[in-house]
């Protein structure tokens, strides 16, 4: 299900998310954190935990998300609203364009995974740890490039 636009009535501009800066050394952070999500997420993948591995999936692919962005345009989404990152990642450049496509396929499955009480289809998990990865892998060599 689609989120409505943020959009004022009267200028038609998105609203601003709040964003806070990042150094290359943070982002290098953010994407060890991811690769500690990724790692952990194809564990319990394996292990037939598909609510864990796909709630560990969605944090590997928001860390490198903010990694991203962070090496792009020096700073990450800081907002409640983790959709905002979207916004952000779209200005990155390919790399952010294309993690970008990854996330906003992963952001949805967040509520089902962690609120409510139905279970994760082992081919839904599956499908988020390979998005994960896809998503890791950018950040891996966007956050190299730029040391």
């Amino acid at each position: 299900m689609a989120r409505p636009s943020r959009t004022s009535e009267v200028d038609a501009v998105p609203r601003q998310g709040r964003t806070r800066p990042v150094s290359a050394a943070q982002a290098r952070a953010y994407v060890s954190k991811a690769e500690e999500y990724l790692s952990a997420a194809a564990a319990e993948l394996n292990a037939g935990r598909t609510i864990a591995s796909t709630s560990l999936a969605i944090h590997a692919g928001i860390n490198a998300s903010d990694a991203v962005t962070g090496v792009r345009l020096g700073r990450r989404a800081a907002g409640q609203d983790h959709d905002e990152v979207l916004v952000l990642l779209r200005t990155a450049g390919p790399d952010g364009q294309a993690v970008a496509k990854d996330l906003m396929r992963l952001l949805p499955m967040k509520t089902k995974a962690e609120y409510e009480p139905d279970d994760i289809p082992r081919s839904d998990a599956v499908k988020a740890v390979d998005r994960a990865h896809r998503i890791v892998e950018v950040a891996r060599r966007v956050a190299t490039i730029r040391e």
